[in-house]
């Protein structure tokens, strides 16, 4: 979980320094904090991390006190705080278990909607983020909105201000809306960012559908299975090996293969998890990302969908903000991190970032030689930079992927659905038939 830190100390000519940083833990804010005091030569006096605090207020004339929640470095500036507002007579303490409250994407591209609908209405912004941080129910989502709110009306910059709480809103929702604070229309920028964010939570949702949802589908059924024959079978079969009556084959082999799956499973499962567990690990790395997004990609049926859905994210972003970010390697940059394939990531930072900066290869080529777009893609970009209009293109490009990648997907869906389907009434059929073979056992005659 992000926190603030604060530091207090000394420069080298003995004046007194402060500042404040964002960091994901305290091992993380003690690097930075390392580096800062190499960097400046600093004495570090006092080190602090931002904590909520728990306070109770008596006052006079009142039964019972009211209570609240107050963020602060220490006890110490609760304390002030309440006795600057007049209250003398009141109890402070930390909060113990505090459990971070995850911003859910919902909520901010909810947030972003009902921003751009009170901008077009000509409402201040800073009015805007006071009403909806009243209006929210995550804790921790308010506390952001309200402390943004504060540094704008404090003259902080838009973009330093919102790249603090990416964290928050996610790196490129957090980008575009400090674009939009410097921009000459907000309520452009900001439905172009939540028509991203739906867009983006729509490919995560199908993905989910046609991999996801169909995988826990048929481990399930394996399960079932699984368990059927270790431990419901026997104790029917072999009630007839104790009369020596002779079993049907189907019936035999299904009772040896419970035999041995009673005996051997936990080298399944071992021969099973630690592949998975090990993959899963190495793909949290930065190198197991690349590797990963790489391949799945060439998987049959949906990789080349997964691949043209992110080539639809990074011209989507590509195109909001080309005309207003006025860089147009941080617009590359910005939409390579933002497309959701970290090999195209990777390869659009290592090769077409360099072969313009150092080289100066035009836009088309140097994307071109990060070998990660289509041709279709290319062709339209190359268009586009002929005619001097490579903000339409990419719009374009945009809008085509979408609309392919939308239609072929759910008719993707409906075929994994109907795989999954056939593959759960075999399972149901050989359980039921196994089940029914024993039905034909009789005992022998005399």
């Amino acid at each position: 979980m992000t926190k603030e830190y604060r530091f207090k100390g000394f420069g080298p000519q003995g004046k007194l320094v402060q500042g404040t940083f964002m960091a994901e833990s305290s091992k993380i804010a003690k690097g930075n904090l390392a580096r800062l005091v190499n960097k400046y030569h600093l004495r570090i006096s006092t080190f602090e991390v931002k904590k909520d605090w728990l306070y109770k207020v008596y006052t006079p004339g009142k039964k019972k006190p009211f209570a609240g929640r107050q963020s602060a470095y220490s006890k110490k500036e609760v304390e002030v705080a309440l006795r600057k507002m007049g209250y003398s007579k009141f109890t402070i303490n930390p909060v113990l278990f505090d459990l971070p409250t995850r911003v859910g994407l919902g909520d901010v591209m909810m947030f972003i909607k009902l921003s751009t609908t009170m901008l077009r209405d000509r409402m201040s912004f800073g009015k805007i983020l006071e009403m909806l941080a009243e209006e929210q129910e995550n804790r921790g989502f308010k506390e952001a909105l309200l402390q943004i709110e504060s540094q704008l009306k404090g003259g902080a910059e838009g973009r330093e201000v919102f790249n603090r709480y990416a964290h928050v809103f996610g790196k490129f929702p957090a980008f575009m809306l400090g674009l939009a604070t410097r921009s000459g229309n907000m309520a452009e920028v900001f439905e172009a960012t939540s028509k991203f964010i739906e867009r983006d939570m729509e490919i995560k949702k199908n993905i989910k559908k046609a991999l996801i949802s169909p995988m826990f589908a048929v481990l399930a059924t394996i399960g079932a299975v699984m368990y059927y024959v270790i431990e419901i079978f026997p104790a029917t079969a072999e009630m007839f090996l104790k009369y020596n009556m002779p079993l049907p084959p189907l019936t035999k082999g299904t009772l040896a293969l419970s035999d041995w799956l009673a005996i051997y499973w936990w080298a399944i499962a071992l021969i099973v998890a630690v592949p998975i567990v090990a993959i899963w690990r190495w793909w949290a790395t930065p190198k197991g990302k690349i590797w990963r997004d790489s391949h799945l990609i060439k998987m049959p049926m949906i990789g080349h969908l997964i691949h043209k859905s992110s080539i639809e994210i990074y011209f989507r972003v590509f195109g909001t903000i080309y005309a207003g970010a006025g860089d147009n390697i941080e617009t590359i940059r910005t939409a390579a991190e933002a497309c959701r394939n970290a090999w195209m990531e990777d390869r659009i930072k290592r090769v077409t970032i360099p072969l313009m900066l150092q080289e100066g290869e035009a836009f088309v080529p140097a994307m071109e030689a990060a070998g990660v777009f289509t041709r279709t893609s290319l062709t339209r970009l190359r268009t586009g930079q002929e005619t001097g209009n490579i903000l339409q293109s990419a719009q374009q490009i945009a809008t085509y992927y979408e609309a392919e990648t939308t239609y072929k997907m759910n008719n993707m869906i409906e075929y994994i659905q109907t795989i999954v389907g056939l593959f759960i009434s075999i399972a149901i059929t050989f359980l039921t038939v196994v089940s029914a073979e024993i039905a034909t056992i009789s005992p022998p005659t005399a």
